[in-house]
This record gives structure tokens, sequence and C-alpha cells, in this order.
């Protein structure tokens, strides 16, 4: 070490030993703590390594351990050429700490060489410094942007932190309402098995149970129509007309005699319409017709049925009842009208009732103007 010239020393201490390991090497040199700071030490050893002092033994021995590897590899050089492309491929590569110290101290290190050597290394210093500054700034940049994720990370923790709670609280309100649910479906599956229970606890003490349910409906029913079959015998006896004699040129008319009430005459292949009356009694006035041989038609006179399709009806019949109280007056007139052109033979009956039905057909039936 302090055989090399001077010039060399101060790169050499400056890129082969970093600041806090040479304070450590002079503190253990001199035994105490150096109070100095960076520049003070790194000077006084510079000026310690121009001659063999402690200081410049314990540089020598630090180097010579820390660059073990660079000094047999530079061994290998037999010539000064040889020793520099070894120093131009360390420059090259960026390693040149210990290729510094390896080629200064090399037997075939020559002069030149050696103030080459200085000024790559000197170079190297400037471009290690603009790349040093180049590290800082990219490395506060590095600090703000993670400054700013961090508070980003932060931000968006929170946010999830917030989110989970809901969803918690959510999930909490969820069970809360599904055991609630539950505890209902049990409370309501418990009253089935009593309610089913005492169904089979009553249907033990009341033998035959279904059977007489529904033999008491169908007595209710067979009472329903007893009732209804009397109202309509007593109906049918206080409309009963007297018989007249019937014309020598009439057609044959027949009393067909029913179980309830008296049926009325025959028309047998006659087209009898019927125009209004109420829906209800449109079955039984069919059944009433086509039962002495007649063929039914009906028209609600407008209230349903289409106006258009009354005039078609009209002419397709042979006789016409008319329920004058349950058309319309426009419906009225048209079959007044069509009957009184057509010398069609038309029945008008105010109350739209079976028994007035009845009358109208024993009316139709003794006039001479029904055809054959």
């Amino acid at each position: 070490m302090w055989e090399l010239s001077h010039a060399c020393h101060c790169p050499l201490i400056g890129v082969g030993l970093p600041l806090n390991g040479l304070r450590k090497l002079v503190e253990k040199v001199t035994g105490g703590r150096v109070l100095h700071d960076d520049y003070d030490i790194h000077v006084g050893t510079v000026s310690e390594c121009a001659l063999r002092t402690p200081v410049a033994e314990a540089v020598q021995k630090e180097l010579e351990r820390r660059y073990v590897q660079h000094i047999q590899r530079f061994r290998a050089a037999k010539t000064t050429e040889q020793v520099e492309a070894l120093w131009t491929a360390a420059v090259t590569a960026g390693d040149v700490a210990g290729a510094f110290w390896a080629g200064l101290t090399h037997p075939r290190c020559t002069v030149s060489l050696e103030e080459k050597m200085c000024r790559d290394i000197h170079m190297v210093q400037h471009q290690a410094g603009a790349c040093a500054r180049a590290d800082i700034n990219k490395f506060n940049a590095v600090v703000l942007d993670n400054a700013r994720l961090e508070r980003e990370t932060t931000r968006l923790q929170e946010r999830c932190n917030a989110l989970t709670q809901e969803k918690q609280l959510e999930a909490e309100r969820q069970d809360a309402l599904l055991m609630s649910a539950r505890t209902a479906l049990i409370a309501k599956d418990a009253e089935i098995a009593q309610l089913r229970a005492e169904l089979a606890r009553v249907q033990a003490a009341v033998p035959e149970l279904d059977t007489r349910e529904r033999l008491a409906e169908r007595v209710a029913q067979m009472e329903l129509r007893e009732q209804s079959l009397r109202a309509q015998l007593a109906e049918l006896k206080t409309a009963r007309p007297t018989p007249a004699p019937a014309p020598t040129a009439a057609p044959v008319i027949e009393i067909v005699p029913e179980p309830v009430s008296p049926a009325p005459v025959r028309l047998e292949n006659r087209a009898i319409l019927c125009v209004g009356g109420r829906s209800s009694s449109i079955p039984v006035y069919r059944n009433m017709i086509e039962r002495v041989g007649a063929q039914f038609a009906h028209h609600d006179g407008g209230l349903e049925d289409s106006s258009s399709q009354l005039d078609a009806s009209l002419a397709a019949a042979d006789l016409v009842i008319c329920q004058t109280g349950c058309i319309s007056h426009s419906a009225y007139w048209r079959v007044k009208d069509h009957c009184k052109r057509h010398g069609k033979r038309c029945v008008f009956v105010d109350n739209p009732s079976m028994s007035s039905l009845v009358r109208g057909l024993q009316e139709a039936a003794t006039e001479d103007s029904v055809p054959d």
C-alpha cells in the first residue's frame, strides 16, 4: 500500500473500503472511538498510507482479505497487456473496486498502466455519482409513489372493512329471519300434527264418519231439489188455463203428463224462437219446448247476442215467443215488424217465468195461424 504513488491512495481507499468499514478499521487501530466525520477519516487514512504506519498496514490487510478472488484472477496475467485487458473487462463489467487493488499491486503493472487505471477510476467515480443522483431521484419518486399507494391502500382497506361489516350485519339479519321462519315452520308442523291427531281421535270415536258426512250432504241436496220441485208444481197449478175445444183444422196438440207439473202442448217438428228471458231460465225453456217435440232457438234480445243475428233467427222460426220485459226496445219493434210483415205467429209474454211460457205455447197451439 505505501509503495504505491500517493495519487492512487485516495481513489483506492474511497472505492475499495466503505465508509463504515473504514471507520471501524481506524477505531480498531487507534483503540478508541473516532469522533471525526467521514471526510476527515478518509483524508487522515490517505495521509497515513503514504508511509508504513499501523493504519496503512491495517488497510493493506483489509484490502487483501476483501478482494482475494480478484487478486487470484489477476495473478494469472503474465504480461502488462494481460493485466490491462483484465482491468478493461472489469471497468466494462462495473466491478472496479477489487480489480483496481489487484491491478495496482500486480508485478507487471507499469507507471503508464497505473496512470490509466487512475484516470479510468476517476471517470467511473463521476459516472457513479451521476448514477447515484439519478438513483436518488428515482428513489424519491418511488418513495412518493409508495406513500400514495399506502394512502390508497389504507382507503381501500377502510372501505373493505366497512363493506365486510355491512355484509356481516346483513348476514346476521338474514340468519335471524331464517331462524324465525324455521321456528314458525316448526310451530306450524307441530300444530298440523296436533290437528291430525285430533282428527284421528274424532274419527276413531265416531265410526263410519265419512259415510255419514256423504249421506248428510246427499240428504241436503235432495231437500233442496224437493223444495224446488214443490215451488215449480205450485206455480204450474196456479197458472193452469181452462182447456178450449180444438178447431177442425187445428194441429194435433197433446198434453204430456209429468210426475211433478202438467206438460205444455206438443208442437211436433216446429221451430220455436224465444226472444229475451233470464239466462238462468234458458235451460228450463229448452227442456220444455224440446219435450213437446219442437226445436228450440233463443236470442237474448240484443243484451249479449248481436242484433244482426236476430233477423236470421226470426226467418228460420215457425213460432216466436217474445219476452217483452227482458229485451231492448229496438229488438221488440224488430220482432213485431218482422212477424207482421211475414204473417208469422208471435206470442208476447210480459212475465219471464215458466208458467207464462206454458200459457204462450198453449195459446199458440189453439191458433189456426200456426202452419202445419
